[in-house]
């Protein structure tokens, strides 16, 4: 099916819910959930490439197989901390299986031991992408189990399980809110009749979920100052956290902590959309055709974990995490003039994370560790 035509049919279902509201508008939370998560229309629902050339964005799997490699030394780390000689891997939200299968390449080269031991579930909703991943892990088949949201507890083992989890969390819809002359408000979407499209309203936010969200954080924004929440995130974190018994969390995304996120230069938030490989601040154009994404909140990860019971925490840049696993190891002298070398592309791909701005430095690594006999409190408090 064409983009413009899913774009339709999601515009007008989302225009029929509005309608429908007594509010005759919804929170932005719901608009991007319905964007990104409709079943049929929803951006990462649809059997359409999201990564690389072909598709919106790229991610740091894209470039050479280098990100994949050092994650797979990350993850044999922590599992020698632990002394496991069997161990399960768990991929959240994997998408095509790129990711996946570089990691249990890098593992079968490098620590061969350990990836005879290892048990791989992947957890995704998404059909086509549970199918995609298949197809690339088809070479792994025999460590391989899919799995989706009602069905991986059942699969993985809490006293031996690494979550992992690669752009995940900033995919995640957010709240956003906006501070007006000493009132929070929160923003919502309508539609706009004369315009033929969706519009921002600001609201008078009463939300006690957001109100104890901020005041548990310590948010305070200046005035007119724009800034998003994600109360998913949190949950997700925590949650996956009092699950675990013994073992590892590793969250590999775009954000930062709260002192820099809600700083005083950064009063629009940090709220993109990414379609055909241009980046705008216009989520509400394109529904079900563009990425929405908004930076995550790692000193909030961070509490979260504490809360569900993990007791080492790191927080790196991604270009800190690459560097202590030997990335530089990976650059090759090689007198060869052909770019496209196995020699060339690799030593390309290196440069590429470790300098660019846009990964080198906006992408955190946080690694969260728990032993056995440290859960947390079942409400997280």
């Amino acid at each position: 099916m064409a983009r413009t035509g899913t774009t339709e049919e999601l515009s007008a279902w989302i225009r029929a819910r509005i309608e429908e509201s007594g509010e005759r508008a919804v929170p932005f939370v719901k608009f991007m959930e319905w964007c990104l998560y409709h079943p049929d229309s929803g951006y990462y629902m649809r059997k359409n490439p999201k990564v690389g050339k072909d598709g919106d964005f790229y991610t740091s799997s894209a470039i050479g197989d280098v990100m994949g490699r050092m994650t797979a030394r990350e993850l044999a780390r922590l599992a020698d901390r632990f002394g496991w000689g069997d161990w399960d891997l768990l991929e959240w939200g994997g998408g095509t299986g790129r990711f996946a299968a570089q990691v249990l390449d890098a593992l079968e080269e490098e620590r061969p031991d350990l990836y005879r031991g290892v048990r791989f579930r992947s957890v995704d909703n998404s059909p086509f992408h549970r199918q995609l991943q298949k197809e690339t892990l088809e070479r792994h088949a025999a460590r391989v189990i899919p799995a989706d949201e009602t069905g991986w507890a059942r699969l993985a083992r809490p006293d031996r399980t690494i979550i992992l989890s690669n752009e995940l969390l900033d995919a995640f819809p957010v709240h956003r809110v906006t501070a007006r002359g000493g009132e929070l408000m929160e923003l919502w979407v309508a539609w706009d009749e004369d315009a033929g499209g969706f519009r921002w309203e600001e609201r008078p936010c009463f939300s006690p979920k957001l109100l104890s969200y901020m005041r548990r954080h310590g948010i305070r924004l200046r005035d007119r100052q724009t800034a998003e929440l994600n109360l998913q995130a949190e949950a997700w974190l925590r949650e996956r956290a009092q699950w675990l018994e013994a073992g590892a969390i590793v969250t590999i995304d775009y954000g930062d902590t709260s002192e820099e996120l809600y700083a005083g230069h950064r009063m629009n938030g940090t709220l993109l959309a990414y379609r055909r490989h241009q980046a705008t601040d216009r989520p509400l154009d394109w529904p079900g055709d563009q990425d929405i994404t908004a930076h995550v909140d790692f000193s909030v990860c961070m509490e979260a974990g504490r809360e569900g019971g993990m007791t080492d925490q790191s927080l790196r840049t991604q270009k800190q995490f690459l560097i202590d696993n030997g990335i530089l190891e990976l650059l090759a002298d090689h007198a060869g003039t052909d770019p496209f070398s196995p020699e060339a592309r690799r030593n390309r791909a290196v440069r590429q994370l470790l300098v660019s701005d846009q990964m080198s430095e906006l992408f955190k690594v946080l690694v969260q560790t728990k032993t056995r006999g440290t859960a947390g409190p079942p409400d997280g408090s």
